[in-house]
C-alpha cells in the first residue's frame, strides 16, 4: 500500500460531531448572555460610550430646567444659552471620543487604581491612629521617611 491509502482520512461524522459541539456551546452562551440581560440589564458600554451618555443626560436635564425666578423673556435667553453651551460642548467631546475610545478606558482604569491606592493608605493612617498603646509612643519608623542606610556584612 502507498501512503496515500495508509494515511486515515477524517471521518465526517468527527467534524460533525464538532460543529454540534461548536453550536450547542454557542446556544449555551447566547442563552446565559440573556439571562444575565434579563437579570442585571444591559451591561455598561465602553468609558467613551459612558461618557457619551452622560454628556447626552446632562443635556438634557439642563434644557429642561425651569428657573421660576426669571421672567419669559429672561426663561428664553437662559435656555438659547443653554442649548447652545451643550451643543458646543458634544461639539468638543464628540470627536475626542471618536478619535480615542480606548484612552477612556484607560483613564476609568487609572481612577479605579488612583481610588484603591487612596484606600489603602487611608486604611493605614486610621489604623495607626486608632491604636491605643502605639498613639502615645508618637510616630513610628515608617512614619518619619527614609532613615540611615544598614550596613549588611555579606562576609
Amino acid at each position: 500500500m502507498s501512503d496515500a491509502t495508509e494515511r486515515e482520512v477524517p471521518e465526517p461524522e468527527a467534524s460533525a460531531d464538532a460543529d454540534a459541539w461548536e453550536q450547542a456551546c454557542a446556544e449555551d452562551l447566547a442563552a446565559e448572555k440573556a439571562r444575565r440581560r434579563a437579570q442585571y440589564g444591559p451591561q455598561p458600554g465602553s468609558a467613551g460610550e459612558e461618557l457619551r451618555k452622560l454628556v447626552d443626560a446632562v443635556s438634557e436635564k439642563l434644557s429642561g430646567l425651569q428657573t421660576p425666578l426669571l421672567g419669559a423673556v429672561a426663561q428664553g435667553a437662559v435656555e438659547q444659552t443653554v442649548r447652545q453651551v451643550v451643543q458646543q460642548a458634544k461639539a468638543a467631546v464628540e470627536p475626542v471620543i471618536e478619535r480615542n475610545p480606548d484612552v477612556f478606558d484607560h483613564l476609568a482604569a487609572a481612577g479605579g487604581e488612583l481610588l484603591a491606592a487612596y484606600r489603602s493608605a487611608v486604611e493605614g493612617q486610621e489604623g495607626r491612629w486608632t491604636r491605643g498603646g502605639d498613639a502615645a509612643k508618637g510616630p513610628g519608623p515608617r512614619d518619619e521617611g527614609p532613615g540611615p542606610g544598614e550596613h549588611i556584612d555579606l562576609d
